[in-house]
């Protein structure tokens, strides 16, 4: 076993506390966030509340779980990220497989390749995008939140080098048993790609769960908004308030708690999904970055 030397060992531990307080630093708004949206109204507005709830309650909860907009929100963003996951999988590993192949097998390759690569170089515009959708008839739909990303290319690469990746003798024994390409692609590649199909979740889940920009602009009601809209309509316009004034007056909640309770519950969902993808995240993002 080699000896580890005291340089290495002073530079391991300067490296852990440095990270330390950088992960920390990270977590500190969240904290912050969690604190207010357990404290009382008066505790929050008399700046008391720093990194531990005052005056602990659970009002702004019930609240926020009771807020007709708010579920009409988390309605929303959960069909976009059931319908916009499941069209984003399929198109991404139906295009990465056939371009995953040599020149000699896929004559063209190079040429569909750079048809969706430069698509990342070059973009139609906010307004064309509107008017297409428009013309389509998808405003005020959930389509209009889905299908515009519906061919994620960054995703479509990483997927394709992983698969460029994986052993050729796998997919020649398959051929010579008499497979063909769909039951090499859905018997073979997938069960043998879940670290690349991983971390491709995770991305696409997190563009899904927090995109907002897009339910603004092809949204004309608010009851379609998802829930990343709503939040940042009441949060970033000052002039916006969640509760009416009958409520602030009867209610131990404030509208800087109930904001706050908002925004956490709205982060839960990724901070309760990443853990059960994290342990193939690395070896998916390393694998299908490098083709070797």
């Amino acid at each position: 076993m080699q000896k580890v030397t005291t340089s290495r060992k002073v530079f391991l531990l300067v490296n852990y506390i440095a990270l330390g307080l950088i992960a920390f630093l990270c977590l500190l708004p969240l904290i912050n966030v969690l604190a207010v949206s357990f404290s009382s109204s008066s505790a929050a507005a008399g700046g008391f509340v720093k990194l531990w709830p005052v005056d602990f309650t659970i009002a702004s909860y019930k609240h926020a779980l009771t807020k007709k907009e708010f579920l009409e929100g988390l309605l929303v963003s959960i069909q976009r990220v059931v319908l916009g996951y499941g069209i984003n999988m399929v198109i991404t590993i139906l295009i990465a497989y056939p371009l995953s192949k040599e020149t000699t097998t896929l004559r063209a390759r190079n040429v569909y390749a750079w048809f969706f690569i430069i698509t990342m170089l070059f973009h139609g515009g906010l307004i064309p995008s509107y008017m297409t959708m428009k013309a389509l008839g998808l405003l005020d739909t959930i389509w209009a939140l889905v299908l515009p990303g519906a061919v994620h290319v960054f995703n479509m690469i990483l997927l394709l080098n992983f698969f460029r990746n994986l052993p050729k003798e796998i997919e020649e024994a398959a051929y010579i048993d008499g497979a063909g390409h769909w039951k090499v692609l859905w018997s073979m590649y997938i069960p043998l790609s879940k670290p690349a199909l991983a971390t491709i979740t995770l991305f696409t889940v997190v563009m899904h769960w927090n995109s907002w920009f897009d339910g603004l602009i092809y949204m004309n009601s608010p009851s379609n908004y998802p829930l990343q809209s709503y939040l940042q309509t009441i949060i970033v316009n000052p002039d916006s308030s969640t509760l009416s004034s009958t409520e602030l007056y009867m209610s131990e909640v404030s509208d800087r708690t109930f904001k706050a309770a908002q925004v956490f519950l709205a982060a839960m969902p990724i901070l309760i999904f990443y853990p059960f993808l994290q342990k193939y995240f690395m070896k998916g993002l390393v694998m299908g970055s490098v083709k070797g």
